[in-house]
């Protein structure tokens, strides 16, 4: 079991979108502002599809979803927060958070201040970083040649595509490219693999940043078998993307909750009970954390 010094002296960083992301950080929401997520910007479907279509900037929706999970204290901020609108005109659909954010984006100099706004309004101290302020979409070419852009295109995809992108080529945001830099233990996922979990990883300086990062970069696997395409890849093949991304560094471990017989044995296997009691596809929180906190120890 990790110890009280051990866990404090540690920087986490978590990379990935709403429902994994937010599910890792609430998991390690009691080690405050030692943990960062880096979240994913690109979602292009739904409420934040919408705003992204009507008055640009970068997607809100991953981020909310990962503020959602890290409220603590239950607060008239955080039902305003939370809700939905519902009915048959131009609202519906769309979430109050999100638009609460591109307001907050709107008033501000960098989409960053409006994320640490609604932090602090929130009381949440675990830090959360867009992986770009620059608004972008992911994009994929199939193994026809053919391109095509958006993540809600991507995830419809019926074959595996030959390559990801973002375009345009938007730089990483400077705080999320310092804390891999000074991270202890990075976690990728879980999450959907490759519009959640990959597209920061596309980024140039977060590329660089992870090849040369001295952390335990440790790959989290789900639970249960994504639909789309990403439904199709091997872990292996999972891996393999990740590790192309950081450069050819390879990864230092995986944790997974079951033995995977066809991976090569270079690949660490960290088996864990994650999964949580009442839904088998979904991480138990207080399971996760034990299982990070053997990380921290072990790294």
């Amino acid at each position: 079991m990790a110890s009280n010094t051990e866990l404090c002296n540690a920087n986490i960083v978590a990379i990935g979108g709403g429902h994994g992301l937010g599910r890792i950080l609430s998991a390690l929401s009691e080690y405050g502002s030692l943990v960062t997520g880096i979240v994913t910007t690109t979602d292009n479907g739904g409420s934040t599809g919408r705003i992204r279509a009507c008055q640009g900037g970068i997607a809100w929706g991953d981020t909310r979803n990962c503020i959602n999970q890290l409220i603590t204290e239950p607060s008239v901020g955080s039902m305003i927060f939370e809700y939905r609108f519902r009915g048959t005109g131009e609202l519906n659909g769309h979430n109050l958070g999100n638009l609460m954010l591109k307001a907050l984006d709107n008033l501000s100099i960098r989409p960053l201040d409006a994320i640490n706004l609604i932090r602090d309004m929130l009381k949440v101290e675990t830090q959360i970083v867009p992986m770009s302020e620059h608004p972008a979409d992911l994009a994929a070419m199939t193994p026809e040649g053919n391109i095509i852009c958006g993540e809600t295109s991507v995830d419809e995809l019926a074959e595996i595509p030959q390559r990801l992108y973002v375009e345009p080529a938007v730089p990483a945001t400077k705080e999320a490219v310092s804390a891999i830099e000074n991270a202890d233990v990075i976690l990728l996922g879980p999450g959907s693999f490759l519009t959640s979990v990959m597209p920061p990883l596309l980024l140039k300086e977060m590329g660089t940043a992870l090849k040369n990062s001295k952390a335990k970069i440790i790959f989290v696997t789900n639970l249960d078998k994504e639909n789309g395409p990403a439904g199709m890849m091997s872990l292996e093949t999972m891996l393999h993307w990740c590790e192309r991304s950081m450069g050819g560094r390879h990864l230092d471990g995986i944790l997974t909750d079951k033995h995977h017989e066809d991976l090569p044995a270079r690949y660490n296997q960290i088996i864990e009970d994650l999964a949580s009691s009442n839904h088998e596809w979904r991480h138990d929180r207080e399971k996760l954390k034990h299982a990070v906190d053997k990380l921290v120890v072990a790294r």
